[in-house]
């Protein structure tokens, strides 16, 4: 930050702090005033400065490369210059009794940008989806159309999040519409914490969903067969392990991509990870897997005997693994919507399906507890109904 970017008649004032990966973050300096202490070992009375820190939690690139990691600087920088100016305003009001007038300049589109660029937590890709989303909603919707390329905070209302929501569930399958919306709930949330929304339109608006019933496509065994068994030209061996690992294992790709040979227990015949989604926040994200032969064979060896954190399944990017699956799922002819993470889900209806008991299922899914995992129970009893309806009805005259 330039120092002319900063004036001395600032309050609070926009600074920033290196953070352990070279980064800086940018927070908020309050001057309070001052107040007369009595030192305790003198007794001699001081002048005392009082001031608070509020950290933004926006993030500027400290050596940006690219126009494009120039731009977003640029761009957060801009949102932490509005809100360190709506600050001031409202320390005035509360200080002085007076509040400075302002334009509601800040469009939501470009806020919501900027929130992404900063945002550090796993689920970055959903939280981009719901802009996506979003921007797609105001520009197909003709009552919106106006807003497609600037919104205010505020024009944002509830009938409109009302119709976003009825976007969203004609647009996504399963629980895309839940997670989108979960995501735009929580940076609105921010907005308004933030003081750049008055109002969360959000308030008391969910889209419910039943957790207990299995909403993605499974593999049954004969279709993993049949995928097993299909080839294409200029396939990615690796992707093609891993996921067939995860369709006898039931991990997630979060996990799978991370594993190393220091995850297996070879003497014992056992896999032994930690869930990504759970780790440092619950008792139970640990995992232990008993490995067969076949499954041994698909980890292979390391290159070198002490080289144990090689990773297992060296994999690309999610979007490219998850392209690649529904290619070779389309090649093996399989009329299926299927994810990475279906492969999950049909570990667990097939292990169920072939007598596994819930609670073993719950403990190779790495489970807490049993509500999770009851929808597989569920599947599979409407696979049972299925079958029992495939059946030609016998004519009794």
């Amino acid at each position: 930050m330039a120092k002319n970017d900063v004036k001395a008649s600032d309050n609070p004032k926009l600074k920033q702090k290196k953070m352990s990966d070279g980064n800086l973050s940018l927070y908020l300096d309050y001057y309070l005033g001052r107040v007369n202490v009595v030192d305790e070992h003198t007794g001699e009375q001081k002048s005392k400065v009082l001031r608070k820190r509020e950290f933004l939690h926006l993030t500027l690139l400290a050596n940006p490369r690219t126009p494009l990691e120039r731009q977003g600087n640029k761009d957060v920088m801009a949102l932490a210059q509005k809100i360190r100016f709506e600050k001031e305003q409202q320390l005035n009001e509360s200080t002085l009794g007076y509040r400075l007038k302002k334009k509601e300049t800040i469009n939501f589109l470009d806020y919501f940008q900027s929130y992404i660029d900063s945002y550090t937590k796993k689920d970055k890709r959903n939280v981009a989806l719901a802009l996506k989303r979003f921007k797609s909603f105001l520009a197909e919707t003709s009552e919106y159309n106006n807003y497609k390329d600037f919104i205010k905070p505020n024009q944002i209302t509830k009938d409109m999040v009302l119709a976003f929501i009825e976007y969203l569930q004609s647009k996504s399958v399963g629980e895309g519409a839940h997670t989108i919306f979960a995501r735009f709930k929580k940076v609105v949330a921010y907005a308004v914490e933030h003081d750049v929304m008055q109002k969360n339109p959000c308030n008391k608006i969910t889209i419910k969903i039943d957790n207990n019933i299995l909403k993605k496509d499974v593999l049954s065994q004969d279709e993993i067969t049949k995928l097993i068994a299909t080839h294409y030209n200029r396939e990615n061996p690796n992707i093609r392990r891993a996921f067939i690992f995860c369709l006898y294992t039931g991990m997630r790709y979060c996990d799978v991509k991370d594993l190393t040979f220091a995850n297996v227990d070879f003497a014992n015949r056992l896999l032994k990870y930690e869930q990504n989604k759970t780790k440092g926040h619950s008792a139970n994200s640990g995992v232990v897997t008993p490995l067969n032969d076949w499954l041994l064979q698909l980890i292979g060896e390391p290159t070198t005997p002490d080289c144990r954190q090689e990773l297992i399944f060296p994999l690309p990017s999610y979007e490219m693994c998850l392209k690649a699956v529904k290619r070779w799922v389309k090649r093996a002819g399989i009329n299926k919507h299927i994810s990475w993470h279906c492969a999950r889900h049909s570990f667990a209806v097939n292990i169920l399906n072939n007598g596994a008991n819930i609670k073993t299922v719950a403990s190779l899914l790495g489970h807490s507890g049993l509500q999770c995992t009851e929808k597989y129970t569920r599947a599979v009893d409407n696979l049972k109904q299925q079958a029992i309806n495939s059946l030609p009805t016998p004519n009794f005259d």
